[in-house]
């Protein structure tokens, strides 16, 4: 486990959480009510605030993806799949939300809206070649392995 610094703009709404012992991210709850039109009528999304702004360490990413729930029984997803959070971002986090579906949505202030998952990386250092070495595979992509 890591230690993650979190601030909260709302001490109201509940600090993310896993839902279960086994979950790999965290919940993320809305920080305003708000109603999301059916697909179609607006130009794009809807930005949620989350009422939360964490300190990732160095190495560290957060992205934010969709709850399978919303998406399944709503149609609601996170439009930029996965949101992308850097460890140097300082601010608020946000949710930009789209629903599929053909009716209206109307959330709740305190909802689950998304999930937080926090990951490991590595940086790069590129080494240009003239050539890549070949594989089995080569260049076949898109459906290049079958269906």
């Amino acid at each position: 486990m890591i230690r993650v610094l979190i601030e909260r703009i709302d001490k109201d709404l509940p600090l993310p959480n896993y839902a279960t012992h086994g979950s790999a991210a965290l919940d993320l709850y809305s920080r305003i009510d708000f109603e999301l039109p059916p697909f179609g009528e607006i130009g794009g999304g809807l930005v949620i605030p989350t009422g939360i702004r964490i300190a990732l360490p160095e190495g560290y990413l957060a992205l934010v993806l969709p709850r399978s729930g919303l998406a399944a029984r709503e149609g609601i997803s996170v439009l930029n799949t996965p949101g992308l959070i850097d460890s140097d971002y300082r601010g608020e986090i946000f949710v930009n939300l789209i629903n599929f579906s053909n009716k209206p949505f109307l959330g709740k202030r305190g909802m689950r809206i998304a999930q937080l998952l926090v990951l490991q990386y590595s940086r790069i250092i590129w080494e240009e070649v003239e050539q890549l070495p070949q594989t089995e595979r080569g260049e076949g992509g898109l459906g290049s392995t079958g269906l």
